[in-house]
């Protein structure tokens, strides 16, 4: 497996990854309920999607900790902020919801956020593979 020294930016974006994943987790588990009557979202729909966030933040908090770091783990993190992002406006394109204005809002912040996350990372990672090199 190939790995890299991680700069200093990589893991930063790494762990600012982690700690945003995690306080939307926690959010959407504590306060699914009220989430989902101001976003006209479904309540289970949120309550899992913070469970599913915060073994993610763990595993990005973990790689954001370590001065080496395998390629294909930071490809993993990439990639499945980019799925995030996918899903995010097919849930929305397909019609699965019927959220509000807000709700649209929500959604679609979240997943510009995560978008740029992933970008951010793909910087951090590539610096990492210009200063290995």
């Amino acid at each position: 497996m190939s790995s890299v020294h991680a700069s200093s930016f990589l893991r930063r974006v790494l762990l600012l990854d982690a700690v945003s994943c995690t306080g939307m987790g926690l959010l959407l588990i504590a306060a699914a309920g009220p989430l989902a009557a101001m976003f006209s979202l479904p309540e289970v729909l949120l309550r899992e999607a913070g469970i599913v966030l915060l073994p993610f933040a763990a595993f990005v908090g973990y790689l954001g900790t370590r001065a080496s770091v395998a390629r294909a783990a930071v490809w993993s993190v990439i990639a499945l902020n980019v799925v995030w992002v996918v899903d995010s406006f097919v849930l929305l394109i397909a019609g699965w919801v019927a959220p509000n204005g807000f709700g649209y809002a929500f959604v679609i912040g979240q997943a510009l956020f995560v978008v740029v996350m992933a970008e951010l990372e793909y910087l951090g990672l590539r610096r990492s593979v210009a200063a290995a090199a």
